[in-house]
C-alpha cells in the first residue's frame, strides 16, 4: 500500500474508531439517564434517542472500523496475524460488531416497545449493558494500539525469520 492509501486509510480507521467511542458514550449517557430517571418522557425520549443511533450510526461505523483495520492490517508491514495486538483487536473488532447487532440492538429494540407501549423500562441491563462491555472493549483496544504489547505472534516470528 502506498503513502498516501496507508495514510488515508489510517485517518477513516482512527476517525471511524473514535465515533464508535463516542456513540457508545452517547448510549451509555442515555441508557442511564433512562434507567435513573423518575419521568416517563425523559425515559421515552432517551430510548428512542438509542435506537436511532443503534439502527442508524452504530453499525455503519462499526463495519467502516473493522473494514478499515483489516485494509491496514494486510496493507502495512503490522500485518493481520504477526502481532498479537493487530489480531487480539480484530478478533476484539469482530465481536464487538456482532455484540452490537445480536445484544445491543435487540435490547434497546425491546425497551422502546415496551416504554412506547405505555410500560415502564422493563430492565436496566437492556439499555446498558451493551454500552458498558462496548466502552470496555474499545478503551482496551485503544490502549493495545498505543502501546502495542504482546509482540509478536508464532506466524509473525517464522516471518521474520524467513526474510
Amino acid at each position: 500500500m502506498g503513502r498516501s492509501a496507508r495514510r488515508t486509510a489510517l485517518v477513516v480507521h482512527v476517525v471511524s474508531a473514535a465515533g464508535w467511542l463516542g456513540l457508545t458514550l452517547g448510549l451509555l449517557t442515555l441508557g442511564i439517564t433512562a434507567a435513573t430517571t423518575g419521568s416517563t418522557a425523559t425515559v421515552e425520549a432517551s430510548v428512542r434517542a438509542m435506537k436511532l443511533f443503534a439502527d442508524w450510526l452504530l453499525l455503519p461505523v462499526a463495519f467502516l472500523t473493522l473494514l478499515s483495520g483489516l485494509l491496514l492490517s494486510l496493507g502495512t508491514v503490522w500485518g493481520l496475524a504477526r502481532y498479537r495486538w493487530v489480531y487480539t483487536k480484530f478478533w476484539l473488532t469482530l465481536a464487538t460488531t456482532t455484540a452490537t447487532v445480536f445484544a445491543l440492538r435487540p435490547g434497546v429494540d425491546s425497551a422502546v416497545t415496551a416504554v412506547a407501549a405505555g410500560g415502564r423500562l422493563p430492565d436496566a441491563g437492556d439499555v446498558l449493558f451493551g454500552p458498558v462491555v462496548s466502552l470496555s472493549a474499545y478503551v482496551f483496544m485503544t490502549v493495545i494500539s498505543v502501546l502495542k504489547p504482546w509482540g509478536r505472534t508464532r506466524r509473525g516470528t517464522r516471518l521474520r525469520a524467513s526474510v
